[in-house]
């Protein structure tokens, strides 16, 4: 039996739901949207559309023209983050953010761009007041991963957004780890931009992702090139979604995350976090009462997503990762997570970290196989350790 736990890579399986929306795109629609008036490029435009309702559904966004498709959140946050500051702007992010976050704004501080980091907590958790206290007349941007993609860290959005609203300058959130398993509403919270992607926790393919922008918030195109719409001009259009989203669509793509987006709707965002809460707490309790095994996330799980990470005492995570799969069908993934800033406030730079995602369709039994093998490897370790440490004393 495969035991899955690489959720917050792309979660697996997908709904059935999937493949048969899937099945129905290649037998039935296969059009190009909105670049023709046949009844096949009709047909691909609805179900694009139909998807975009669905996602505006999930994250109570009233308009759904303020959510564009891209083909994943890493390109959502490009666009939001090129398309808000330039030379001269500060931005203030925090030290748990991805890559994905982190290169865009490496990038422009080369060519001008003020970056201030605020560290957070080892465990992932964050001062607010540490943001406002960051806050300069020049920041036109706050930028924060919702969930963290390395332990499964919460973020205070709340605060975050009210600190935000007051000092008038936009809030980007990084969803790519909540969206679908911890209930979002963009109009509740005030969030201003929010990146997402289809195949993790939205149950949809990979290639696909998007990013919400609150009405009035004017983005700069990232990219140009044709829509469908304003033909007769070389200009890129000025409103929503045309402005930001040129070029044909990953159609297929976009009808399975529909059909993702669609279960979800039928199943509720807060039973999905319900049930990952349940599994994390059940490992973190396991993990322990074991000796040499360190899990690094908050201890609130009320400040925690799906997401957990540790690390067995004389075993590198790879070993780990290897001894997982090969031993005992267990999928992870191992390393720094694309998110190095994470591991040095964990301070588990370089050594990165065994990290365990839980989706929808994991369930109590394979937690409980999960702690068997690590307590069996943390056992094994300290042995080989103990070894060790009894050849050292014979030979001094």
């Amino acid at each position: 039996m495969t035991i899955y736990f690489d959720n917050a890579a792309t979660s697996w399986p997908k709904p059935p739901e999937v493949r048969v929306a899937l099945d129905g795109y290649f037998g039935d629609v296969g059009g190009n949207p909105g670049r023709s008036g046949h009844r096949m490029s009709i047909a691909a435009a609805r179900v694009v559309e139909d998807t975009r309702d669905r996602l505006a559904e999930l994250l109570n966004v009233a308009d759904p023209s303020r959510i564009v498709f891209t083909k994943n959140a890493t390109e959502a946050l490009n666009v939001a983050i090129y398309g808000t500051v330039g030379p001269g702007d500060h931005v203030v992010t925090t030290s748990f953010e991805h890559n994905s976050v982190m290169r865009p704004l490496r990038d422009l501080e080369a060519r001008g761009v003020e970056v201030t980091t605020v560290g957070c907590y080892p465990d992932g958790t964050l001062d607010a007041d540490d943001v406002r206290a960051a806050l300069r007349p020049s920041t036109r941007l706050i930028a924060a991963v919702h969930g963290s993609n390395v332990n499964g860290a919460l973020m205070p959005l709340t605060e975050l957004a009210a600190i935000a609203r007051t000092a008038e300058v936009p809030l980007l959130v990084d969803a790519s780890q909540t969206a679908g398993a911890v209930p979002i509403d963009v109009a509740a919270l005030g969030v201003d931009l929010l990146a997402f992607t289809g195949h993790k926790g939205l149950l949809g393919l990979t290639g696909t992702g998007g990013l919400y922008v609150r009405e009035g918030l004017d983005i700069t195109p990232l990219i140009r090139g044709g829509t469908g719409s304003l033909s007769d001009l070389e200009f890129q259009p000025d409103f929503m979604p045309d402005s930001l989203e040129s070029g044909t669509l990953n159609v297929a793509g976009l009808i399975g995350l529909g059909a993702g987006v669609e279960y979800l709707l039928g199943l509720g965002v807060s039973r999905v976090q319900r049930h990952e809460r349940e599994l994390v707490s059940r490992f973190v309790e396991g993990v322990g009462e074991m000796e040499g095994v360190t899990e690094y996330g908050p201890k609130d799980l009320d400040q925690r997503c799906g997401v957990l990470s540790f690390n067995i005492a004389g075993l590198t995570c790879s070993e780990v990762g290897t001894l997982l799969d090969r031993d005992y069908s267990i999928m992870s993934r191992v390393g720094l997570h694309c998110a190095p800033g994470a591991h040095r406030t964990m301070r588990t730079f370089p050594i990165g970290t065994v990290r365990f995602g839980f989706g929808v369709f994991n369930t109590r039994d394979e937690v409980d196989a999960a702690l068997e093998a690590i307590r069996e490897m943390a056992a094994w370790a300290a042995n080989d350790l103990a070894g060790i440490a009894g050849d050292n004393g014979r030979d001094a």
